[in-house]
């Protein structure tokens, strides 16, 4: 039976977690609105509380809209083109385009998505190979950045037996997008193939 103070304890725990999420957007659009309307936004005529958040995913969704459209795909490509061009600021954008896993051929930084076994020997992990690295005896070895979740530029890099390495056909950025969503998300395991 459960004592008074493990009754109390264990309700404001599950308050505490239920209020967390509703809490956390709260206080993310106030911080958003209280940034606009600094910035002069709120001393036009027709400004209205909430202005710049509606702002920002009006101008969010028509990008999305822009870049699912035929034409807005060229233009997305051509503008793509451009800044890869850029000089001094096109490596740049380059770079950072293949860090958020939009990078392809052997010029990017990531080039397949793999599965390791886990440090503690239960699970699997997901990996992204950086490189192939021949070793003085001549065998070939994987360079495999392990990132986090869900902040996926902190992780770990090892160096691996091809053997010890399941290829998954997913991109990069499919990857990634599922270690920033925690885990919500598909990747394409039934294909898996043994290296």
């Amino acid at each position: 039976m459960q004592t008074v103070s493990q009754h109390i304890t264990k309700c404001i725990v599950a308050g505490i977690v239920a209020i967390l999420p509703v809490g956390g957007l709260i206080l993310t659009v106030a911080y958003l609105e209280s940034l606009v309307s600094s910035s002069g936004l709120s001393k036009l005529a027709f400004y209205f509380p909430g202005m710049g958040l509606t702002l920002a995913v009006l101008s969010i969704y028509l990008v999305g809209l822009t870049v699912s459209t035929f034409v807005g795909k060229w233009f997305w490509a051509t503008c793509d083109s451009i800044l890869n061009k850029l000089p001094a600021l096109g490596k740049l954008y380059l770079s950072l385009k293949q860090i958020l896993g939009y990078g392809e051929g052997d010029d990017a930084i990531f080039h397949e998505t793999v599965l390791i076994t886990s440090q503690d020997k239960v699970g699997e992990e997901l990996g992204l190979i950086t490189n192939s690295i021949t070793m003085p005896d001549g065998a070939t070895k994987y360079v495999v950045f392990v990132p986090g979740s869900p902040n996926p530029t902190a992780g770990r890099l090892i160096v691996i037996e091809p053997h010890h390495v399941r290829k998954i056909p997913a991109t990069t950025n499919d990857a990634l997008r599922m270690l920033v969503a925690l885990g919500k998300g598909e990747l394409p395991v039934n294909e898996i193939e043994q290296s």
